[in-house]
């Protein structure tokens, strides 16, 4: 099997019998609209698409037909319109938004004239009369281009990927340069002004058709009375999976190169089930009926297994920028810290009544118009929230996909918790003292002494053994060792946060971690918060609700043990088992928890 790891080229991988998984079949669908605005979050093959409808409909490849699209879906039932356009594409992610306003139109134009340069030149034998290029102002080269395919029996099909890729690289750069942005997009701005010219293409059928990716609606929220013909398609059910890999498609994967490695079957489902926790989960229409992967995330991890017959160690590839920053600017606007620290609780989910599809840099930068709906949305596009269905009351569910996305969130709340780098480095030193050696005393000491102060000093509508279990869940979050789970169902019960040691990683000396969580208010302890942190340990263990608490704590992680033991009873499990009782935010008491078998 041949692993198209970072090549975005239809032609290349079906001509030379990549690894392909089959979404021409759409493009019958695709062909309903003339003009559409598709969206994924980044390196969601999103440009491999493209290059699919590039090679289809172009006039010069009529030719390579049979040889690309013969073995597949749509080349036993092509489409009229196949291989009947000139084909034009930009590609926005090239554009340099580092300089200044002029920097960035430059580069603009200076994208858009070398993409006419390298059209006249591929058509060259179609007689397209003479088309000229202004290297200073790229709207009259799109009007001599008009000009020209005017005489011409062939209209084009213009691709247009990332459109949003620059404009959100000024818009999220650390100094948030609103009023640069704005100059692109807002008023006469340079980005309004090319999709004004390429409306006009439009309207007179020479871009006969258009197809545009990017990651967000929000520039075609600003730039729409310029662009107001296309179509949204991003939240159809047919094409939840025209990006990214079923179910089937990885399991058929790893069980082909398990072949090759002489893997057994046991271990080949076993980095199935490795890859469904880190990788599955996103759904992009509330109607789609299976959820998808992340394809550059699945293929990186293809990569690595038929490399070394053995999972990547780490499951993040790195060369995949995650969208840490946009957690980063919801984390730092009214509401946003509270919508991230609810969605590590009990795999939450939180409802809105619809996802938005018009929120423009007016509304991201007014604090009055931040309401839950435009949080979540923001995050649903750039890949970090999904749907996850529908409530009773019609509204839709919303939840972080997977374990590689939830890394981003234990990440940002670590960050806004323990700023200091030297504070977050103890906390894992005490973390790893636990699933390294089984003890649990510097980890609560740490608890107490950093996060407490912490939570004692903000007002969270979850106090309670929530917010003890997030601080906890941030510390020992470790999803290179481990398989991380809060609130895990065990028996249709669900334990507070268990550590399961990845099936590659047993071979190391680690323990696999179950801690069931309580937590007692100050009020019902009959304390006071100084009188607590006088406590002594012994006389804290012997308060009557801490004691209740701890009981309670301890049953349940006696049943919740044995269920585990039983479930992984043919694996090399090593299971440490505590209580944790949490008095407010000021003290903690623990019990290791022993079961006899």
């Amino acid at each position: 099997m041949k692993l198209p790891y970072g090549i975005s080229d239809f032609r290349e991988i079906v001509l030379k019998n990549y690894f392909y998984c089959d979404r021409t079949y759409l493009i019958s669908s695709i062909e309903k609209d003339k003009f559409q605005l598709f969206l994924r979050p980044r390196r969601f093959g999103k440009s491999l698409l493209l290059s699919m409808l590039e090679n289809y409909y172009d006039v010069a490849k009529k030719e390579q037909f049979d040889a690309m699209f013969g073995n597949l879906k749509i080349g036993r039932n092509p489409t009229h319109l196949r291989n009947s356009y000139f084909i034009l594409k930009w590609d926005f992610s090239c554009i340099d938004a580092s300089g200044s306003l002029d920097d960035i139109r430059q580069s603009l134009f200076d994208h858009i004239n070398e993409k006419i340069k390298g059209f006249v030149l591929y058509y060259k034998n179609y007689n397209i009369p003479e088309i000229e290029i202004n290297n200073a102002n790229a709207l009259s080269s799109i009007q001599s281009l008009d000009n020209a395919i005017q005489t011409m029996n062939l209209p084009v099909f213009l691709l247009i990927d990332e459109y949003d890729n620059f404009a959100n690289e000024v818009m999220m750069s650390s100094s948030m340069k609103t009023e640069k942005y704005e100059s692109l997009v807002q008023k006469e701005g340079i980005l309004k002004a090319v999709f004004k010219n390429v409306k006009a293409a439009a309207s007179n059928s020479v871009f006969d058709r258009i197809f545009i990716t990017g990651v967000s609606p929000v520039v075609m929220a600003d730039i729409t009375s310029g662009f107001n013909i296309a179509k949204n398609i991003y939240f159809k059910p047919e094409y939840n999976h025209l990006c990214g890999f079923t179910a089937k498609e990885v399991e058929d994967a790893v069980n082909e190169i398990a072949q090759e490695c002489g893997i057994e079957q046991a271990k080949a489902q076993e980095m199935i089930e490795l890859m469904r926790i880190y990788y599955n989960g996103y759904c992009f229409s509330v109607d789609a009926e299976d959820l998808v992967y992340n394809p550059t995330l699945a293929l990186y991890f293809l990569d690595n297994l038929q490399e070394s017959c053995k999972p990547p160690k780490n499951m993040l590839d790195h060369n995949l920028s995650m969208d840490q920053a946009k957690l980063d600017y919801i984390s730092k606007i009214n509401g946003g810290r509270q919508l991230i620290l609810d969605l590590m609780q009990d795999d939450h989910e939180v409802a809105i009544e619809e996802i938005s599809q018009k929120f423009g840099i007016g509304v991201m930068l007014s604090d009055k118009s931040h309401d839950r709906a435009f949080l979540v949305s923001f995050l649903y596009y750039f890949g970090v929230l999904t749907i996850a269905g529908q409530t009773l009351n019609a509204e839709l569910k919303m939840k972080v996909p997977n374990v590689i996305m939830k890394r981003l969130y234990v990440e940002r709340i670590n960050e806004f918790f323990l700023p200091e780098p030297q504070d977050r480095d103890m906390g894992r030193d005490a973390a790893k003292l636990l699933y390294q050696k089984g003890g649990m005393r510097e980890l609560c000491d740490f608890v107490e002494e950093r996060y407490f102060k912490v939570f004692s000093n903000r007002d969270y509508r979850w106090a309670n053994e929530l917010t003890v279990k997030t601080a906890f869940l941030t510390l020992l979050y470790n999803d290179i060792l481990f398989i991380m789970d809060s609130e895990k169902e065990i028996d249709r019960r669900f334990a507070d946060l268990t550590m399961i040691i990845r099936p590659d990683m047993r071979k190391f000396q680690l323990f696999d971690v179950l801690i069931e969580f309580k937590f007692v208010s100050l009020a019902a302890a009959g304390v006071a918060g100084e009188e607590a942190r006088a406590l002594s340990v012994e006389e804290l263990q012997n308060l009557p609700k801490i004691r209740e608490a701890m009981k309670d704590a301890i049953e349940q992680v006696k049943g919740y043990s044995e269920i585990l033991k039983k479930r992984y009873s043919g694996t090399d499990f090593r299971l440490k088992s505590f209580a944790v009782v949490s008095l407010a935010f000021d003290r903690l008491c623990w019990e290791e928890v022993f079961n006899l078998d």
